[in-house]
């Protein structure tokens, strides 16, 4: 849970951070912000569903 709150909170300030770049003469591009931190929080679900899968295969016995 660490691990996932550290990689988020990183993806959360870089997203801020190209929107704050790519904003021009507005204060923040919000759709580009949100939109890759919406990139990030998809990426780390899939890769916390990929990893729960192949620990439950790895559990499950055949009798």
């Amino acid at each position: 849970m660490k691990r996932l709150a550290k990689s988020l909170t990183f993806f959360l300030m870089l997203s801020l951070v190209v929107g704050y770049l790519v904003s021009g003469s507005a204060f923040m591009d919000w759709a580009v912000a949100g939109g890759l931190f919406a990139v990030a929080v998809v990426g780390e679900g899939l890769r916390y569903w990929l990893r729960r899968t192949r620990a439950k295969k790895r559990d499950s016995s055949h009798v």
